[in-house]
C-alpha cells in the first residue's frame, strides 16, 4: 500500500492517517517521490516544501499517538499557487522581482486547509504575474507541460496546482479563479476544479503592503481547489467555506441550502454566445446532459446564457480601468513577451472616464440581476469550460487573432465569473487523447448543487487521473 499512497483519493488518505494503517510521514515521503519522479518531466511544483511537509507530518503522527482529534484533511498533501502566501516562503508571482518576497503568514485559504490538517508540499507555477496569458510559464520557472501532451497547455492561470493534482504529486491544489484560471486548467488536465461565488471563501489578494486592490480585484478574483474526484473537492469545499476577520467579503452562509423540489432543472448551453464550439466540447456538453438527465435532473436546452457579450465587454472595460495606472510598471515585470497578453487586450480596450466607470458599475450590478433571474428559472446550467480542447502553449501571446480565440475559449467562465456565482469543471472522458470536460454553474452560494450534478456525471462517466505524463513512457 506504501507504493501506492499517492494514488489514493484526499478522502483516503486522510482516512488512514486518523486510523493508523499509514503514517502522515509516510503520506507525505510516497509524495515526494513522485514529486521526483514525475516534476522534471512537467515542471508544475517550483518551490519544494518537503523539511516543512515532514515536520508537519510528524507532528501530524505524534497528535495522533496522543489520542487528540483529527481533522477531515488530516495529511493530505496540497499545492499552492504561486500567488497566494504559504508562511516563510517566497510568493514569487512567478517573476524574479519577487523572488525574496517570504509570506509573514499564510493566507486564509492555506490557513483554513491547514486547520483541517492537509500539508503544503510545494509552490505551483503560473504565468508571471497571473498576467503573461492563460498559458501557464512564468520568467521565474519556466513552462509548465500538460501531461496529455506536451505540445498542448495545461491552461491557467493556476495551472502548476491543475498538473500537479493530475499527475499524482499532490492529492489538492489551490489555485484562484478570475474568468476561468480554474476550470480551463481543469478541463484541459482531466481533475476537477470549483470556482465559488464571490465571498464564499476568505482570502487576501494584497500583493505588497496594507492597501487593497480596487473593485475588479476585490470582486472578480476567488481562491478555489483542485482535486482529482468531486468527493474530494467537496471535502476541500466544505474546509475552505467560512468567515476569517481577514476578509469582511467572506460571508456566513451555511455551506448547503435547502433542498429544492422536484427534479432540479439544468439550462444547457453548448456554444454561449453563438461564437463556435468544437465538435468534441460538444460531445462533452452532451455526455454530460445525458448523464444528468440519467440522474433525474430536469435537463433543458435553452437558446443562450443572458446578456453575454454585453457583460465580456463590460468586464474588460471595468478590469482594463482599474489595471491601466499601474501598467507602465507592471509590464516591465513580465520579461521578454510577457507582456504582450494584457498589452494587446490595452490596445483594443481603452480605459473608461470616470463618468463612464461609474455606468460601468451599474452595468455589472444589472446583468448580475439578469443572471439572478435566470438561476432563478433554472438552479444549474451546463456549458464549456472552453470551447475548444487543450490549444497549443501561448495561443493567446502570439498575435491577436490567438487572442481573441482563446478569449472566446474561455468566454462562459468569463461572464460567471463577472456576476459571481459558482461553478464546478469535471471531467467527462477523453477526445483523441486529450481529458474533455464540462462545468456546472450555480445559483450565487449553491456550490452544493454544482457539486451533487458533477458527481452524477462523474459518477457515470468516471476519473480520468492521476496520468504519468505519456512523453515520459506512460499510460496518459
Amino acid at each position: 500500500m506504501g507504493d501506492a499512497l499517492w494514488k489514493l483519493s484526499a478522502a483516503a488518505q486522510a482516512e488512514a492517517v486518523r486510523a493508523g494503517e499509514v503514517s502522515a510521514v509516510e503520506l507525505v515521503e510516497s509524495h515526494l517521490e513522485r514529486i521526483a519522479e514525475v516534476n522534471p518531466e512537467v515542471n508544475a511544483v517550483t518551490r519544494l516544501l518537503a523539511d516543512r511537509a515532514r515536520e508537519a507530518a510528524e507532528r501530524t503522527d505524534r497528535r495522533r499517538t496522543a489520542g487528540e482529534e483529527l481533522g477531515p484533511l488530516t495529511g493530505v498533501p496540497f499545492t499552492v499557487k504561486e500567488s497566494t502566501a504559504v508562511e516563510g516562503v517566497p510568493t514569487t508571482f512567478g517573476t524574479p522581482r519577487f523572488r525574496d518576497l517570504v509570506a509573514p503568514a499564510d493566507a486564509p485559504p492555506v490557513a483554513r486547509l491547514r486547520a483541517a490538517g492537509a500539508i503544503p508540499i510545494g509552490h505551483s507555477n503560473m504565468p508571471t504575474l497571473i498576467l503573461a496569458g492563460m498559458h501557464t510559464r512564468s520568467e521565474l520557472f519556466g513552462d509548465t507541460f500538460n501531461p496529455w501532451d506536451r505540445g498542448r497547455t495545461p491552461g491557467g492561470s493556476s495551472g502548476g496546482d491543475a498538473v500537479a493534482v493530475a499527475t499524482g504529486m499532490a492529492a489538492l491544489g489551490l489555485g484562484n479563479d478570475s474568468g476561468g484560471s480554474v476550470r480551463v486548467p481543469a478541463q484541459f488536465c482531466g481533475v476537477a476544479g470549483l470556482k465559488p461565488t464571490t465571498g464564499r471563501f476568505p482570502a487576501d489578494h494584497r500583493i505588497l503592503g496594507p492597501d487593497d486592490p480596487g473593485p475588479a480585484s476585490q470582486l472578480l478574483v476567488t481562491d478555489g481547489p483542485f482535486a482529482r474526484s468531486v468527493g474530494d473537492l467537496r471535502l476541500a469545499y466544505e474546509v475552505l467555506a467560512g468567515t476569517d476577520p481577514r476578509d469582511p467579503r467572506a460571508l456566513p452562509v451555511p455551506a448547503y441550502g435547502t433542498p429544492l423540489p422536484g427534479p432540479v432543472k439544468v439550462a444547457v448551453v453548448a456554444d454561449p454566445g453563438g461564437h463556435g464550439v468544437h465538435p468534441a466540447v460538444r460531445a462533452s456538453v452532451a455526455a454530460a446532459a445525458d448523464a444528468l438527465r440519467d440522474a433525474g435532473y430536469d435537463v433543458r436546452e435553452v437558446p443562450d446564457v443572458p446578456r453575454l457579450d454585453e457583460a465580456l465587454d463590460a468586464y474588460g472595460r471595468i478590469t482594463v480601468t482599474e489595471f491601466a495606472p499601474t501598467w507602465p510598471v507592471v509590464r516591465k515585470l513580465l520579461g521578454s513577451g510577457g507582456d504582450r497578453y494584457v498589452g494587446m487586450m490595452m490596445e483594443q480596450t481603452p480605459p473608461a472616464s470616470a463618468e463612464e466607470f461609474m455606468k460601468l458599475m451599474g452595468v455589472w450590478m444589472n446583468i448580475r440581476r439578469s443572471w439572478a433571474e435566470f438561476l432563478d428559472e433554472y438552479p444549474l446550467l451546463l456549458g464549456p469550460s472552453f470551447t475548444e480542447p487543450p490549444v497549443e502553449p501561448g495561443l493567446e501571446s502570439r498575435d491577436r487573432a490567438g487572442r481573441d480565440r482563446v478569449g472566446s475559449g474561455m468566454r462562459l467562465c468569463t461572464v460567471t465569473s463577472f456576476v459571481g456565482v459558482p461553478g464546478v469543471a469535471v471531467p467527462t472522458g477523453t477526445a483523441d487523447g486529450l481529458p474533455s470536460g464540462v462545468q456546472i454553474v450555480g445559483r450565487a452560494f449553491r456550490e452544493d448543487l454544482c457539486l451533487a450534478a458533477a458527481e452524477a456525471i462523474e459518477d457515470r462517466l468516471g476519473v480520468l487521473t492521476p496520468v504519468d505524463p505519456v512523453w515520459a513512457g506512460g499510460a496518459g
